[in-house]
């Protein structure tokens, strides 16, 4: 799997997608050990693919890039970290950003790229 990893004020945020549910918890486990961590928000997800083919995952790779691109050319979503993730076509958003309607522009511009199924909004605002 891969794991996005996102912390602010001591609250981890973990994203991305694992194979099973015990790689899950075992994230959350080794986030809760890390000192100064108060709270673990997980947000991975359990890959539901059996086999991806190479070109599942050369298209879900390509729909991360052009959807990264889109967040990075976007005025009002470029200069806040916002992680990517692809599978099957479904994006997952993660990370912190400033307000409501920055988490919503990102979704927006996320389904807005050819190819995208669906889009997961994980993004958490940050609190002041």
């Amino acid at each position: 799997g891969q794991i996005n990893v996102e912390t602010y004020r001591g609250v981890v945020q973990l994203g991305g997608f694992v194979d099973n549910a015990q790689q899950k918890d075992q994230a959350t486990k080794v986030a809760r050990s890390v000192t100064g961590v108060k709270e673990v928000r997980n947000d991975l997800r359990v890959s539901t693919k059996p086999e991806a083919t190479a070109g599942q995952d050369i298209d879900d790779s390509m729909l991360t890039a052009s959807v990264k691109a889109k967040l990075t050319e976007n005025s009002e979503t470029k200069a806040h970290q916002i992680n990517v993730g692809t599978e099957k076509g479904v994006v997952q958003l993660t990370g912190f950003v400033d307000s409501t309607t920055m988490k919503t522009k990102a979704g927006e511009i996320a389904r807005s790229v050819d190819g995208v199924k669906s889009v997961r909004n994980d993004l958490e605002i940050r609190q002041k």
